[in-house]
């Protein structure tokens, strides 16, 4: 039996794939891709998926290897002590930063052609054991011992898993019998009713609009959750200690993780553009509502994403992952919650996320005293830091880590007063504020060393009136003008917020001193500040461009279809013996809405009846008919089938019941003739000119056109009239 049962285990490297409950196929699969996935993690190493990721452009790719997946698990404090059980492993999205991380890992997933990308991709690490089949055929053989049990993305698909009446809640049930004494259950999903969906996005899973938000109409095995919906089922499983976290942009590809504790701030949410996989509309700024919602108390409601930790609370309140960095200076920042004599005592820690980024933390420490030096004496105040060591966390055992540790402090930013100020349209009190800011950062400004980073949210205004420095992490040991120092803060923040443009920057720009050359070498030096902190690296935001799905912006699209409406719209103009002009026209289907009636005698002037048949329109062809009234007097009509290039089918002009030839000589336009009757313009300003001189008129007359118009591209018709070169001088006479 014993060896029936190594029989089934298959080694990758180092991984140990458990193939005992495996049912000889994969039930579940994406198809091709995951052939494409096979190949890249048996060929290249990790270090390489972000060039892969940029080269192939895919959503999938991107999905599975990027490094950023990890963020949702890699704040959890788990060490080298704990056991840790992934249930829906996949592709091994965040596995490796939880074999980096505990001591044993154990995952489960239903494909074995995932679970094998899964081993290719960690295939150097000995602590992880992947068993492939149904969770329900393999939790009987778990142990009831792990510190923490992860369900990333999983639990919504509970009733895939649990065949019951509740399978949420046994799903639940059936996990936590695995969990030891004081473990955890962590579980992140999609919000129900996340803002994105709201704004535009498609649901994550069905990849329709609105399903979540209409209660799945349509079925399905997938189910998200609201806060109240996921607190109700674990409060009918018996826990007692959930703690709620807020993953932004979602849990997908976290750059900041909020909790009760450490909601988000007025201006903090402002990455939301962040669908990859499919085209989205965007019916509203998510940044703006999110404001809103802060401002009401509403965010926990519609944060895209929810993480939930199940089990004794855990110090730590808040994350932020500065991972889209070169290896020098990938770090995550934390607002931890300690216990110290009794009291709860908040602080900041700043981690490094690499070997190579620990001596960027080692030198935040080294800015503190430089900074504390220059500023000494003046008006700014620089956040005390220090530095820990701990036993290794990173790529080695042996390795110690160190982290920067600061006081967190109480207060406003800069940005928030600065955007209370326009807020009020008190453009004296934002000056005020900002004379004060060039007072405190020009201190000392001779001094060899420079906060390059002064932006207005890294200044913190304590209620006690006092000015902090928060962050300083690009801290230099050079010289550089408080001008630049300034411009660069300005320039950041009128890019971060749309409603700021109320701001005179050329007034700042004088403030300064700052001439146009002086501002081109300042963005010219910040691109490069960029580059030298990314490498090259593309932003999530270029990646998400790449990938080229596109945002149907509802503002601009029924702008579009309103532009395209007036400009299939056919105008008549009249001349009354001083030319045409836009006040003596009218448009025939207007004549229609306003129920004009040719036997009206008290018709207005130049006014006669509507469309006397159906109007066929699409997009770029239709079919016009009208008969309208004009009175006696005019010297000529003019007709313009649309405002766009097009070709132009008249079918039939009468004036008062009587067929104009086109040939006659009162008929002239500024197109040309390409067939019987057909007419092409390359101007988006076509005309036909009717001359009224010599046909006769009545006190009131009809005129009648009939015709079909095809609007087309100014390059088609131009090609049209090079085609047909012999026929320019066929101009109607």
């Amino acid at each position: 039996m014993e060896d029936r049962k190594q029989d089934m285990i298959e080694e990758i490297g180092k991984i140990k794939l458990n193939l005992e409950h495996y049912p000889g196929e994969d039930l579940y699969c994406d198809g091709e891709i995951e052939n494409e996935l096979l190949e890249i993690t048996r060929n290249y190493s990790e270090v390489e998926y972000q060039r892969i990721i940029e080269e192939r452009k895919s959503w999938p790719i991107l999905y599975h290897l990027s490094l950023q997946r990890e963020n949702i698990v890699e704040w959890l404090p788990i060490d080298k002590s704990m056991k840790v059980l992934e249930i829906g492993s996949g592709c091994g999205a965040v596995t490796g930063a939880l074999a980096r991380k505990a001591g044993e890992v154990t995952c489960i997933d239903l494909s074995k052609k995932r679970s094998m990308i899964n081993a290719y991709r960690h295939m150097e690490c000995s602590n992880v054991t992947i068993h492939v089949g149904n969770f329900q055929d393999i939790e009987s053989n778990l142990p009831c011992d792990y510190d923490y049990i992860c369900l990333i993305g999983v639990f919504e698909y509970g009733q895939a898993y649990i065949d019951s009446e509740q399978p949420y809640e046994d799903f639940l049930k059936i996990v936590s019998k695995h969990r030891k004494k004081d473990g955890h259950i962590v579980i992140a999903i999609e919000n129900k009713l996340g803002l994105k969906y709201w704004a535009g996005c498609k649901e994550d899973h069905l990849g329709t609009w609105f399903a979540s938000l209409e209660d799945y109409p349509k079925g399905g095995n997938v189910r998200t959750f609201t806060k109240d919906g996921l607190l109700k089922i674990v409060e009918s499983c018996g826990f007692t200690d959930a703690s709620m976290y807020y993953p932004y942009p979602d849990y997908k590809f976290m750059t900041n993780l909020y909790s009760d504790e450490r909601l988000p701030k007025i201006g903090e949410l402002s990455s939301n553009i962040r669908n990859f996989d499919r085209g989205r509309m965007q019916l509203f700024d998510e940044k703006l509502v999110f404001d809103t919602l802060i401002k009401e108390g509403q965010f926990p409601l519609f944060s895209n994403s929810y993480m939930m930790v199940l089990g004794p609370e855990l110090k730590i309140k808040y994350a932020k992952y500065s991972n889209d960095r070169t290896d020098a200076y990938k770090i995550k920042t934390l607002v931890t919650h300690n216990e110290i004599n009794g009291n709860i005592v908040k602080q900041i820690e700043k981690h490094a996320l690499s070997n190579a980024a620990r001596e960027h933390i080692i030198q935040m420490q080294q800015a503190y005293e430089c900074l504390s030096e220059r500023f000494m004496g003046g008006k700014l105040l620089v956040n005390r830091c220090g530095l820990v060591e701990t036993p290794g966390k990173l790529q080695k055992d042996d390795d110690k880590d160190i982290y920067a540790v600061f006081e967190y402090l109480e207060g406003r930013t800069l940005e928030e007063l600065l955007d209370e100020c326009l807020a009020e349209n008190d453009m004296e009190k934002f000056h005020a504020l900002f004379d004060e800011y060039l007072e405190c950062i020009s201190y000392h400004e001779d001094m060899t060393v420079t906060d390059y980073d002064l932006i207005f949210s890294n200044i913190l205004v304590s209620p006690d009136g006092k000015w902090h420095v928060i962050d300083y992490e690009w801290t230099f040991a050079k010289q550089i003008e408080t001008k630049e120092i300034a411009f660069r803060a300005v320039y950041c923040y009128l890019l971060e917020n749309e409603k700021r443009n109320k701001l005179d920057f050329d007034f700042i720009l004088g403030k300064l001193n700052i001439t146009q050359e002086d501002a081109a070498n300042f963005r010219y030096n910040e691109k490069k500040f960029q580059k030298y902190v990314t490498e090259r690296k593309k932003s999530m935001i270029e990646i998400r461009d790449i990938i080229g799905q596109p945002i149907y912006r509802v503002e601009s699209f029924i702008e579009e279809k309103v532009t395209e409406k007036q400009k299939s719209r056919v105008q008549v103009y009249e001349d009354m013996g001083e030319g045409f002009s836009e006040q003596n026209s009218f448009f025939p289907d207007e004549l229609h809405l306003r129920k004009i009636l040719a036997e009206d005698s008290n018709t207005e002037e130049g006014l006669g009846e509507g469309p006397f048949s159906d109007e066929s329109f699409t997009e770029d062809s239709y079919t016009k008919e009208f008969r309208v009234k004009i009175k006696a007097g005019r010297k000529a009509l003019r007709l313009d089938p649309c405002s766009d290039c097009c070709i132009v089918w008249l079918k039939e002009i009468k004036w008062n019941d009587t067929v104009i030839p086109l040939k006659s000589k009162c008929i002239s336009m500024n197109g040309f003739r390409i067939g019987d009757g057909i007419y092409a313009f390359d101007t988006d300003d076509p005309g036909i000119t009717i001359q009224l001189s010599e046909i006769e008129q009545r006190q009131e007359n009809f005129f009648q056109v009939s015709m079909q118009v095809s609007r087309m591209s100014k390059e088609t018709v131009e090609h049209m009239r090079i085609k047909n070169r012999k026929d320019l001088l066929m101009w109607l006479p």
